[in-house]
């Protein structure tokens, strides 16, 4: 049933002395669990060689404990200890026919050492490099600790294969790895035989291969991750020192793994980088080496994937936010199921689990880390409880989600919308400058349940509780959203601001609906995500003098985590919009607000002609509030339960409302835990006292 179109995405590829059986290739990328949840880790990786992905690899795995980077939770090969968890891992990627791959990384200058106490080693002396700053330095090594690396690289690739992977990869991209602080500039300033020249900056690489190939490379393939271009200057590694480091070392490695400078480069969120972004970096790359080359773009096409092996750009496909949004993907293009992939929206909730230190999340998934924890299938529910019918109230994310999964499980389900489109909060803000792809997260689910002849859709179907209590379902789900608050409360003021009522006040509601202020614009950004940025780049284009004000230290902060928020900085410089930080607005009068240092409290006039609140939502629960001031009535009804999810229980991202509507239709019907906690947990055992 396969498109013959895609044939090329499925045939097998010689990586060293091991070969992939089609060319989807998981690229190593990190998830919240690490050392810490390693089962929940190694079902994710499972789920995806069930899913079909021919190359799976881990995240980062820190492969000596002089080089670690605390606080963040990444894998660990310290010790013949660490064996076992990685095994389990291995065992799960290569359950369906994948090649198991490991990251090994010594982060050098990136890693501060702050569980280890151990002093940072680094090719040149300098400060430590990480997101925060850290106040120590790492010290240059010599030649004595350089040999002591690279027989640390060979200990951990002879674990690596008693764990039983296939592949490992050396890592030397994003500004991260050891190997890239050798090739850059920036960060070997050597002057003895491994600095200098790009043929002394590569000896390091060269000796490490070398040195893993005598040790296990008669049954494992070697891949070299490497930046194609570190995007900071002459001292950086170019895309054209690149170009040249390949063809002097052409067939250094098994496979060449690029990957564009830094993690934001690489990663970019969909807002500011589209699909297949590096294909300009990556051409004509193939040609210097015989060996297989594979690159990543968030590829969510399979037109586009197999145009890039096709037209020799690529030998593989590499895949990490993508094969997170649907570990199905290979198996649905093979299976000419090509709509039914749940393509990923680029919004980088994935990202933020790393960031925050915490398991990570996927709007277009919910079953991501979750699938050891509660045993979530992406693509198979639990069995259908003993109840029937389920009125699901509220067309948004969590709705949309709570429908389809409760239709996979059997239950017929009545969707109620109160306006004529689905989607909710995504239809509106899918308008919005760059968050188009966003809408994925409607169209994909508005296709899944527009499939089952047991989802029946309401629309102009604004219910109260009387005409619910008078439907007979048996279960209703409330999810009836939130919307912006005009008043300001949020986190600088907790009660309702100071406000001159002749003064225009605007909502993000407002402004997606289509109300436009007059003159000059201040936009209070109390919220911290993306909204305030993005309605300042809507008005700026739009031929508004916009100010956005913030408490912040940073434009649209919390975006750090979702690597975004210098580029979001960048673009409303460049589009002319007066960013201010570190102050807040006390008061809104007329033809002005009066703004406050967060630091020092002093007030400061600005003059404007309108205000737009993007302080906090409230949820919309009145419906939910009335059903349960009349829960006598539901015996009579033939109501069973009565519960309100996502936005409209507590306003959150929008991954947040996709995965309470997951959990909402996979509980439905099942016991509930009681006092016990609703998932497992991995709990490390004591050492002897």
């Amino acid at each position: 049933m396969r498109d013959p179109r895609y044939d090329i995405l499925f045939e097998p590829l010689r990586i060293g002395p091991v070969t992939a059986p089609n060319r989807f290739y998981q690229v190593p990328h990190c998830n919240g669990g690490g050392y810490r949840d390693p089962s929940a880790a190694a079902e994710m990786r499972g789920i995806k060689a069930e899913g079909g992905w021919g190359v799976i690899f881990t995240e980062q795995c820190e492969m000596h404990h002089t080089s670690e980077i605390t606080p963040f939770i990444e894998l660990r090969l310290w010790e013949d200890k660490d064996i076992p968890g990685l095994a389990r891992m291995a065992g799960k990627m290569k359950s369906h026919g994948a090649l198991a791959g490991i990251q090994l990384a010594y982060s050098g200058v990136n890693g501060p050492n702050f569980y280890t106490r151990e002093v940072p080693r680094a090719v040149s002396p300098m400060p430590i490099r990480t997101f925060t700053n850290e106040p120590l330095h790492a010290r240059g090594m010599d030649k004595s600790e350089i040999a002591d690396l690279r027989r640390w690289f060979v200990t951990a690739a002879k674990r690596s294969k008693q764990a039983g992977f296939d592949l490992i990869c050396l890592y030397g991209a994003h500004g991260f790895g050891i190997f890239q602080h050798f090739l850059s500039r920036a960060t070997n300033q050597r002057d003895d035989e491994y600095g200098g020249s790009l043929e002394n900056r590569s000896r390091f690489a060269r000796e490490v291969v070398a040195d893993i190939r005598d040790a296990v490379g008669d049954t494992m393939g070697l891949t070299l991750r490497v930046s194609l271009d570190e995007t900071i200057g002459e001292l950086g590694f170019s895309n054209a020192e690149l170009r040249d480091f390949i063809e002097m070392n052409a067939e250094l490695p098994d496979l060449w793994d690029l990957a564009h400078g830094t993690w934001h480069d690489c990663s970019g969120p969909s807002r500011f980088t589209d699909e297949a972004a590096q294909e300009t970096l990556v051409r004509g790359i193939k040609a210097l080496t015989t060996r297989p080359v594979v690159g990543v773009g968030r590829f969510t096409s399979p037109d586009v994937m197999a145009r890039m092996i096709r037209s020799g750009t690529l030998d593989a496909i590499g895949c990490a936010r993508p094969s997170i949004a649907d570990p199905f993907l290979p198996r649905k293009i093979g299976e000419g199921r090509v709509e039914d992939i749940r393509e990923c929206i680029g919004c980088n909730i994935c990202i933020t689990g790393d960031m925050t230190m915490s398991l990570s999340r996927c709007t277009q998934n919910p079953t991501f880390m979750e699938e050891w924890r509660k045993g979530w299938h992406p693509e198979r529910m639990n069995a259908k409880g003993p109840s029937e019918r389920v009125l699901v109230v509220g067309a948004g994310p969590a709705g949309l989600e709570a429908t389809r999964a409760l239709a996979e499980r059997g239950y017929d389900v009545a969707l109620a919308e109160a306006g004529r489109e689905l989607g909710g909060r995504v239809a509106r803000e899918r308008l919005l400058p760059g968050l188009a792809a966003w809408g994925r997260v409607a169209d994909y689910r508005a296709y899944q349940i527009g499939q089952k002849p047991n989802v029946e859709t309401c629309f102009d179907s604004a219910l109260d509780a009387e005409s619910i209590l008078e439907f007979g379902f048996e279960h209703i789900c409330i999810a009836t959203g939130a919307t912006w608050r005009r008043d300001g409360v949020a986190r600088q003021h907790v009660v309702p601001m100071k406000a001159d009522p002749g003064m225009p006040v605007f909502t993000p509601d407002d402004l997606m609906a289509g109300a436009r202020p007059e003159g000059r614009v201040v936009i209070y950004d109390d919220d911290h995500y993306y909204m305030g940025g993005v309605l300042a780049e809507l008005l700026a284009r739009e031929g508004f003098e916009v100010s956005i004000v913030t408490p912040s230290a940073y434009l649209s902060d919390w975006t750090v985590n979702t690597l975004e928020q210098h580029a979001i900085h960048r673009r409303l410089a460049g589009l002319g919009v007066e960013i201010v930080l570190n102050r807040g607005v006390v008061e809104i009068g007329a033809g002005r607000v009066v703004t406050n240092c967060t630091y020092t409290d002093t007030l400061t006039p600005m003059d404007c002609d309108a205000v737009v609140m993007v302080a906090s939502r409230v949820e919309t629960d009145e419906v939910y509030r009335d059903l349960r001031a009349r829960q006598a009535d539901w015996a009579d009804a033939g109501v069973k339960s009565v519960k309100i999810i996502g936005d409209a229980e507590a306003p959150g991202p929008i991954a947040w409302a996709t995965y309470a509507g997951h959990r909402y239709a996979r509980e439905l019907d099942e016991a509930p835990p009681g006092d016990a906690l609703p998932f497992r947990r991995e709990i490390t055992g004591l050492a002897e006292a």
